[in-house]
């Protein structure tokens, strides 16, 4: 791991504070032109995820609706279920389905449940995974953007973990926060390039979380476009599960 990881893990909250959670619990509401042209404009709102720590499940409840559940499983299998456990819907391979005609038009609710899960386990979970092994980490040239000189710390996921792409950066500040994240969203498509920022970072229980994050389009220069605003993503509450 390069000092810069080490940086940004110290400053949301520190590797003791990741290692020693069972779980993260995120209150979260979500929305955006992204989900609204796949018909999932209001699918996230109100929600409460259970994140691991150990690995990448995560559950979503109430999801679609009450008394029932939302659940991304390690290896990426997604499904539905109701609070006692009685099985809805399913689906084993989420992220093969999207290259199909369908998905071009419109998203079921099987298909958001994947794309919200494994982005908010990443998004919740770096960058204190980056320590992990199979995490390949290189420093790009700093950042300067309105004003502000952000390093950038280039990271190559592992292929078993589900996430936007494999190759991801992520902009970090002089105090070690994560303040932009560029990818590219693939199941909505290879034209998907996105920077996410991240705003107004909060303490909760020693863990260091943004509480508004917003996604623009990301131009050829690198530099985000002013809109169409493609996500927003707020978070009033987080707990830590122990």
């Amino acid at each position: 791991m390069i000092e810069l990881a080490e940086r940004a893990i110290a400053a949301h909250g520190g590797a003791q504070v990741w290692s020693r959670a069972r779980e993260i619990r995120v209150r979260v509401s979500s929305g955006g032109l992204a989900f609204a042209t796949k018909l999932q404009g209001s699918a996230v709102r109100g929600i409460d995820a259970r994140i691991s720590t150990s690995d990448q499940r995560v559950v979503l409840e109430p999801y679609p609706s009450l008394g029932q559940r939302g659940v991304l499983e390690p290896g990426g299998s997604v499904r539905i279920e109701t609070d006692a456990g009685e099985l809805i819907d399913a689906r084993g391979a989420p992220r093969a389905a999207f290259s199909d005609a369908r998905h071009r038009l419109w998203w079921d609710r099987l298909d958001i449940l994947y794309f919200a899960t494994y982005a908010l386990w990443t998004y919740t979970a770096t960058p204190f995974v980056f320590a992990r092994e199979g995490y390949a980490l290189s420093e790009l040239d700093p950042w300067e953007e309105d004003g502000e000189r952000w390093r950038r710390l280039a990271v190559a996921f592992p292929e078993h973990i589900h996430t936007h792409c494999r190759e991801q950066v992520f902009y970090i500040d002089a105090q070690g926060l994560i303040r932009r994240h560029d990818y590219t969203a693939e199941p909505l498509g290879g034209f998907a390039k996105a920077a996410h920022y991240c705003f107004d970072h909060q303490t909760f229980d020693g863990l260091v979380v943004p509480t508004h994050r917003r996604v623009f389009p990301r131009k050829r220069t690198n530099r985000p476009r002013g809109r169409p605003l493609l996500v927003w993503i707020d978070v009033p509450n987080v707990t830590i599960e122990r």
